[in-house]
C-alpha cells in the first residue's frame, strides 16, 4: 500500500478523503492539529472502513515535528495537503494570520517532499483563485484575477509557489484542485462537516437552523445580478469532492515525466443560488427554513460555476451526485449529530 499524508485529514473534506484514499488501496496518513476538526472524526471513519487509520496530532508549521513524521513513517509517496485557514469573512478581517498559516504550511510540506523524497502532491486549492469571472462558466484557462479575500490570495500564492518549484527543476509531480463548493456528508452519517463555532458556510448553517440550534438564516445580499438576486455557486458533493483526490494520485502515478504540474477544476459544472439551496433543502427535507435577507458580505464574489470537460478528459473523474443528495445527506448528519447530543444529556 502506497502511504499518503493528508495534513488536515481529521477535517471536512479530508475525512472524506481518507476513506476514499483507504477503499482505492492507499494507506491514509492523518497529520491534523484539530485547530478546526474533532478527535471524534476518527472514530467516524474507524465505523466506516472498519479499521483504524494513523494519525498525528500536529501542526504542519512546525518543521521539526514534521520531520518526526516523515522520518518515522518512511516511504510516504504522496502527500494531499489539506491544512489551512479557509474561512472568506475571517481572512478579510485576520489576513496576516491567514498568509502566515497558509503559505508556510506548504513550504513546509514542500521541504519534506525534498527531504524525503517523496514525489507527488495534491493541493487543496479553491475556486476562488479566479476572482470574480468575467465570463462563465471558468475553465482552468480563465485568467486568475485579483483575489476578493485574503484566503483566496493565499490560494493563488500556494499554487503559484507549487508551480516554481516544479519549473526549478525539482523531482516533483504535483496537482492543484481548484475546488468549487463542497457540501453534504457521507450517507452513512458517521462523518460531516463540523465548524467550530458559527459556521461559515451554507450549508450547515442551514441544518443547524431546521434543526433549532439558530433562529435564522442570514442570506448575504439580494441585489446581485443573478437570478433571485443571490449569490451564485456551484456546490459538489463531500464525496464526489474526495474521490477527485484518488484520481489525482492515480493520474500522477501514470505520469512519466519527474516534473509535473497541472490544474483541474472539480465542481458539478452548473451554478445554484443561495435561495434555491435553501428552497431545495425545504423540499427535500420537507422543513421550513427561517432565513431574511442581509447586507452583502465582504470578500464574496458574486457568481462562479466550473467547466469541468478537463477533469472529465484528463483526470477521468466527474461528479456523480446531485444537490438533493448532498442536501439529504447534510441533513442525515445534522440529525445523528443531535441523536448524539441528546443522548449525552440523559442522565445514567
Amino acid at each position: 500500500m502506497s502511504k499518503i499524508a493528508v495534513t488536515g485529514g481529521a477535517g471536512f473534506i479530508g475525512s472524506h478523503t481518507v476513506i476514499e484514499l483507504y477503499r482505492a488501496g492507499f494507506e491514509p496518513i492523518i497529520i491534523d492539529d484539530f485547530s478546526n476538526s474533532e478527535i471524534s472524526v476518527l472514530q467516524g471513519i474507524e465505523n466506516i472502513i472498519g479499521t483504524a487509520v494513523s494519525c498525528y496530532d500536529a501542526d504542519c508549521n512546525n518543521q521539526q515535528v514534521m520531520d518526526t513524521i516523515f522520518a518515522h513513517e518512511k516511504n510516504i509517496t504522496g502527500i494531499i495537503h489539506f491544512a489551512a485557514f479557509k474561512a472568506v469573512g475571517e481572512s478579510v478581517q485576520q489576513p496576516v494570520k491567514y498568509y502566515r498559516n497558509n503559505l508556510n504550511s506548504l513550504l513546509v510540506m514542500m521541504e519534506m517532499m525534498g527531504k524525503y523524497n517523496v514525489p507527488h502532491l495534491v493541493f487543496s486549492s479553491s475556486c476562488t483563485v479566479y476572482g470574480q469571472p468575467e465570463v462563465l462558466p471558468v475553465n482552468e484557462q480563465s485568467p486568475i484575477l485579483p483575489a476578493q479575500s485574503p484566503y483566496g490570495s493565499t490560494k493563488q500564492l500556494c499554487e503559484q509557489m507549487i508551480e516554481q518549484m516544479v519549473k526549478a527543476g525539482k523531482p516533483l509531480k504535483a496537482i492543484s484542485l481548484r475546488y468549487f463548493n463542497p457540501i453534504g456528508a457521507h450517507p452513512s452519517g458517521h462523518i460531516g462537516e463540523l465548524p467550530i463555532g458559527t459556521p461559515g458556510n451554507l450549508v450547515p448553517f442551514i441544518t443547524q437552523t431546521a434543526a433549532g440550534l439558530r433562529p435564522m438564516i442570514t442570506v448575504f445580499g439580494n441585489d446581485y445580478d443573478t437570478a433571485d438576486g443571490t449569490c451564485v455557486r456551484d456546490y459538489i458533493h463531500v464525496v464526489d469532492l474526495a474521490k477527485a483526490h484518488v484520481k489525482a494520485l492515480e493520474l500522477l502515478d501514470r505520469t512519466h515525466d519527474s516534473q509535473y504540474y497541472d490544474v483541474f477544476n472539480v465542481g458539478t459544472g452548473a451554478g445554484n443560488t443561495v435561495l434555491e439551496v435553501i428552497k431545495t433543502f425545504e423540499i427535500v427535507t420537507g422543513r421550513k427554513l427561517n432565513y431574511k435577507i442581509g447586507p452583502r458580505r465582504a470578500g464574496d464574489i458574486e457568481k462562479i460555476y466550473a467547466e469541468v470537460d478537463k477533469a472529465r478528459d484528463v483526470l477521468r473523474w466527474q461528479s456523480g451526485l446531485t444537490l438533493r443528495d448532498a442536501l439529504k445527506d447534510a441533513w442525515n448528519w445534522q440529525q445523528k449529530l443531535q441523536s448524539k447530543a441528546e443522548t449525552a444529556q440523559v442522565p445514567s
